[in-house]
């Protein structure tokens, strides 16, 4: 997938990762970027084009798939999180509220863009995913667990968009200094910088792209003979 003159569209486009995209994506030659977002207005990169986008609605979604029907790559980034484990007095309703975005706001921009990629020639879907598809400690349990839902849900549009020769791309990234990880004391990657391996990974036709140190030594800790998701004894 060639970046240069693609016509790309970006779920939470606004800040952090999204913004990042938005912004490498100009520099790269894209001849036209949708920037979605929940509210239009908080789009301030010039040059693109502000959708109103909230991914859990699927109206708004259908919607954007008629206005964007010249889109070659989307970019599924739009995604939530909050803090604890599942047994919190509200941690059932926290993993609907973190599933609607992370896991059906993904299914319903790729089932609604599908038929845009594939009158276009194919093009390519990256689906912004993470090192917590893999692992979980119930720090963060609904959103770890609706990224590795939404692991399993790439891997399975991988299979399902490969007649219409869509490339698939899941990116995996620990921590990312963005809004989404404040307050976490742990070593940060930059946004630019995941966001430039995931789109050289994409120009390179890779399945998936392990964006950072941490995620590729966790990748290999899954085999490990006592895995890294399982509790580490001492």
């Amino acid at each position: 997938m060639n970046i240069e003159n693609s016509v790309v569209l970006v779920t939470g486009a606004n800040r952090g990762i999204g913004l990042a995209f938005v912004r490498e994506l100009l520099a790269r030659g894209a001849r036209k970027v949708y920037a979605g977002a929940r509210d239009p207005s908080t789009v301030t990169v010039p040059g693109v084009q502000a959708l109103r986008l909230d991914v859990t609605k699927p109206d708004e979604v259908a919607a954007a798939a008629q206005q964007a029907t010249d889109v070659t790559l989307v970019i599924n980034n739009a995604g939530i999180a909050h803090a604890g484990g599942f047994l919190a007095q509200d941690g059932g309703a926290v993993a609907r509220r973190i599933f609607e975005t992370n896991f059906f706001g993904t299914l319903n921009v790729s089932q609604a863009f599908a038929p845009v990629l594939k009158a276009n020639g194919g093009g390519a879907l990256l689906n912004v995913l993470s090192v917590a598809s893999w692992v979980n400690d119930g720090a963060l349990g609904a959103y770890s667990a609706s990224k590795s839902a939404a692991w399993s849900l790439t891997n399975a549009l991988r299979h399902e968009l490969a007649a219409q020769k869509t490339q698939v791309l899941g990116l995996h990234m620990a921590y990312v200094d963005t809004d989404l990880t404040r307050g976490f004391e742990v070593p940060k990657s930059s946004a630019e910088e995941i966001v430039q391996r995931a789109l050289d990974g994409l120009e390179e036709g890779a399945d998936e792209v392990l964006a950072d140190m941490l995620t590729q030594q966790i990748r290999q800790g899954l085999v490990a003979p006592r895995p890294v998701y399982l509790p580490q004894t001492h």
